[in-house]
């Protein structure tokens, strides 16, 4: 693994090589985020099914396409 560091004072790009002991803590908060990042993939998930069952009760009242639209549906 590699850090890039710029320099935006003279444009100059850096490329330094990561040791182990940063490597090991990268991967370490790496996989400390993942059940944040699962949780929020859920959240969204459902607000997808949350959406399409609101388009479709809507629909089935007579709500048109365009009307949905305008809902923000």
């Amino acid at each position: 693994m590699i850090r890039i560091e710029h320099d935006v004072q003279t444009g100059k790009t850096t490329e330094i090589k990561l040791t182990a002991e940063e490597i090991a803590d990268v991967l370490a908060r790496q996989e400390a985020a993942k059940p944040k990042a699962a949780a929020i993939e859920a959240e969204i998930a459902k607000y997808k099914t949350d959406k399409e069952t609101a388009r479709s009760k809507l629909a089935a009242l007579g709500l048109t396409a365009d009307d949905l639209v305008a809902l923000g549906l």
